[in-house]
């Protein structure tokens, strides 16, 4: 089997500690090239300046991607595929990738996101890591700073579920492989007992729940898990499962179509606006061979959102050719988007 990269996706509230617990991992990394994917914001949110002010090898400026546009589970094709895509288009490959949600976000269609046709072949999720605040949930809050999490709420224009946090809670904990009980140092014995009951009633047979203070928690406990999580999504239930609009990725496939020269690509992007509209297609990449022009033609589509751009010039003994790649819901009739732009289907 080819081999994967493996990503941990980090989940909790604004608060819980998901940061100290990256930070911890960087400093005690045991040499890994790790990458990291941060979309938590806010007053009290984290910026890539953070991360990068701990001055620990491993922490490069090049190796923290910043998702600010909004909760990564409501722009999937927006910011976290494209990001994804960036990452994995480097020279050198992170040995792993450490993934930091923002404390509304809904793990699981982050999760599902990496079967998407681009990223499935070359990354998979190693688990899922929920890290609770032991202290707000024995007081019945999930939360230690709830005013802050619901400015958090209303300053993200692109947030499209109105979840109860009680359910945005419950959501991280039945898709998480490991559930880690932050504070722990706050609370008596009695209390935290109590607090890793109640949080195991919500977790999926098998996940453990362990206790930290300051999120130190070996990295060796959380890494290499091998959960392989969007594999396993169906035992992942979420208060979100069949609400409308909502896909799962696994449904999802891509084609590649194939052109000769184009000599006039504002009539392709024009062809391919339309296509995307009529056949519902989620995103469109690819190159484009300009005749007489010595550089390469990038194209790049979110929905009806189309870009190009020259990124560098044909390499010497390079074959120039136009191949642009369609992502949509399975079943799509790629056939007939092959006639009405006048090219063939790549096998």
């Amino acid at each position: 089997m080819t081999y994967r990269i493996p990503a941990t996706v980090i989940t909790g509230f604004l608060g819980a500690g998901k940061t100290s617990l990256i930070r911890h991992i960087i400093e005690n990394n045991d040499g890994r090239r790790l990458a990291f994917l941060i979309n938590e914001f806010g007053e009290l949110g984290v910026d890539r300046e953070v991360l990068l002010g701990c001055s620990m090898e491993g922490c490069d400026e090049n190796d923290v991607v910043e998702l600010a546009n909004g909760c990564i589970c409501c722009t999937v094709a927006d910011d976290f595929v494209p990001a994804m895509e960036k990452l994995l288009s480097r020279d050198v490959l992170p040995d792993h990738i450490l993934i930091e949600t923002s404390g509304l976000a809904l793990p699981k269609p982050l999760v599902q996101a990496f079967n998407w046709p681009e990223i499935k072949a070359k990354v998979t999720v190693d688990g899922v890591i929920a890290v609770i605040d032991a202290e707000a949930v024995n007081k019945g809050r999930f939360a230690h700073d709830l005013a802050a999490i619901e400015n958090q709420r209303n300053s993200d224009p692109m947030l499209d579920h109105e979840s109860p946090l009680e359910e945005v809670y419950e959501d991280q904990l039945t898709c998480a492989d490991m559930v880690i009980l932050n504070k722990a140092d706050l609370l008596d014995e009695v209390a935290l007992d109590r607090v890793a009951c109640t949080v195991a009633e919500r977790t999926r047979s098998g996940v453990s729940v362990i206790t930290a203070a300051q999120a130190q928690v070996a990295p060796a406990l959380l890494l290499g898990l091998g959960a392989e999580a969007e594999a396993d999504l169906a035992s992942r239930s979420s208060h979100h499962d069949g609400v409308d609009g909502e896909h799962d990725h696994s449904d999802f496939d891509s084609f590649t179509l194939e052109l000769g020269p184009v000599d006039d690509a504002d009539l392709l992007q024009a062809q391919l606006t339309e296509i995307v509209q009529t056949h519902d297609i989620l995103r469109i990449k690819g190159f484009i061979d300009r005749p007489g022009r010595d550089r390469r033609e990038v194209i790049q589509g979110v929905g009806p959102r189309i870009e190009r751009y020259f990124d560098r010039d044909w390499l010497p003994g390079e074959e120039r050719r136009t191949r642009i790649v369609f992502i949509a819901e399975r079943g799509f009739d790629s056939p007939s988007i092959a006639v009405a732009i006048g090219g063939r289907l790549a096998a």
